[in-house]
């Protein structure tokens, strides 16, 4: 009789009711849920470091394949440096040799040398008439010249860079600017006294 009681106040319910009515939910449900919450903000969290150590890896390819080139490009600067080294004195005997078969010898490897060097990025630094860089020149003196001051007027030793980075700089003389200029301040400054 209980039994048809409460179907008969279940029946007599309006649908509204029913609707607002929350089922009774088992403490098992819950603990589920929490569960599945518990585990989704893990997932989230493995997702996000996965994401993070995929980019790092990323980076860290990238960053071995950038220095793989540089180690081929610069990775033989010691060589390269004594080779100028080498150039340079080849350059000095055929200042100093008469023998015209010598000469001729020294030019062919001379120029073979350069060109070889050239093609493996070694070129040789553009200094004369070009205004003083301390990034590039080494400034041995200065001079009087028509040229205007600080503006490299001799070439001592010339200067290198390797695939665009400084193998070895130009060590030049620079222009004091014209003679006149600066004998033209003292005479003036000797007339007023």
């Amino acid at each position: 009789m209980e039994k048809e009681l409460v179907l008969s106040e279940n029946n007599n319910k309006t649908s509204a009711q029913k609707e607002n009515e929350v089922p009774a939910v088992p403490n098992n449900t819950i603990g589920q849920a929490q569960k599945l919450e518990t585990l989704e903000h893990q997932l989230a969290e493995k997702e996000n470091k996965y994401v993070y150590l995929y980019a790092e890896f990323e980076n860290f390819k990238k960053r071995v394949q950038k220095e793989k080139i540089e180690l081929l490009q610069f990775g033989w600067e010691k060589i390269a440096y004594e080779l100028i080294i080498v150039l340079d004195n080849l350059e000095r005997a055929l200042l100093h040799t008469q023998d015209s078969q010598l000469i001729n010898g020294l030019k062919m490897v001379l120029n073979q040398l350069q060109n070889t060097l050239e093609k493996h990025g070694v070129k040789a630094l553009e200094t004369l008439h070009k205004p003083f860089d301390p990034n590039l020149h080494e400034a041995l003196g200065t001079e009087p010249s028509d040229h205007t001051v600080q503006t490299v007027t001799k070439e001592q030793m010339k200067g290198y860079t390797l695939h665009g980075r400084l193998l070895r700089p130009a060590r030049v003389i620079l222009s004091q600017g014209p003679q006149s200029q600066k004998t033209q301040p003292i005479e003036i400054a000797k007339e007023k006294a």
